[in-house]
């Protein structure tokens, strides 16, 4: 049986480009969650794997991988921790991500605002190189558990990236928070099929997110960049985070390259999708 297609209502042209100016001035007061996905700091051309596809075509150049695995970034990387280790894994990530990710004009205009929270759902290191120079400002990232031995879903880092206390993101006047792990300041990675599902099966009960990051999306929107939603576990990870939030969302999309599962996931959510290219709305948002 055919599933039908959702019914979406995007939001066009100069009603977007007016939508876009109400968000940033929600972001401006500290209303609005920036949700970074990997689409944003495409923008400046990196010569890193900016989405799952290109990290899956960067593990099979260095792996022979079997038939299942190619294609899928997690799978792959679930294959070479199986068979050379975690620390292979871990190497050939910190190699992926080795080059320095330039932030684009949205990274360094965020940077500048008073935000009590940035997600930042990608391995790169643009949000973090954008917030350099700025004080009072921490890092949360995700963190594999392989070997660790102890009931860990993260760790917390200050502006110079310094491990330091849970204790110290209480003061922080924005947290950049990074699920996925980043390879900067210290190369945590969630990636493999088995990180995954350590965090799935607990997310649900959140508790794996930190519980800083559920105090400050409290009542606050979501506003989706660069962000595809494609993968089930990027949904899942999309849905728990903006969870106990606001329910007004949005997300700027390019409605032509959408999935079912995407639409019906916009729908499900109730984000309402903006329908107009990147780089202009990096263009309103940084000008507003």
């Amino acid at each position: 049986m055919n599933v039908p297609d959702p019914c979406i209502a995007f939001v066009h042209l100069r009603a977007a480009e007016a939508m876009l100016r109400k968000v940033s001035e929600g972001l401006r007061h500290g209303n609005v969650v920036p949700y970074l996905g990997p689409g944003l700091a495409k923008l400046s051309n990196p010569s890193v794997p900016m989405n799952p596809e290109d990290l899956a075509v960067f593990f099979a150049a260095k792996v022979a991988l079997p038939r299942r695995a190619r294609g899928n970034a997690w799978a792959s990387a679930q294959y070479i921790e199986r068979t050379r280790h975690r620390t292979t894994l871990t190497a050939m990530m910190a190699d992926a991500f080795s080059r320095p990710v330039e932030p684009t004009q949205l990274h360094q205009y965020l940077a500048m605002l008073p935000l009590p929270l940035i997600v930042d759902s990608w391995y790169d290191g643009a949000m973090r190189n954008a917030l350099t120079g700025y004080s009072n400002w921490g890092e949360i990232q995700g963190i594999s558990r392989a070997g660790l031995g102890e009931r860990r879903w993260y760790r917390f880092y200050d502006a110079p990236g310094t491990e330091v206390d849970r204790s110290s993101a209480r003061n922080w006047k924005t947290i950049l928070y990074k699920p996925h792990g980043s390879v900067a300041p210290a190369k945590n990675f969630l990636v493999s099929d088995a990180d995954y599902v350590e965090v799935l099966t607990e997310i649900d009960i959140q508790t794996p997110i930190p519980e800083e990051v559920m105090a400050r999306r409290t009542d606050r929107s979501f506003l989706f960049l660069g962000c595809r939603f494609n993968d089930q576990l990027l949904r899942t990870y999309a849905r728990q985070l903006s969870k106990r939030s606001s329910d007004v969302h949005y997300a700027v999309v390019e409605p032509g390259t959408l999935s079912k599962n995407e639409r019906r996931f916009l729908l499900e959510q109730g984000v309402t999708p903006i329908a107009i290219p990147l780089t202009q709305a990096v263009e309103i948002l940084s000008a507003s």
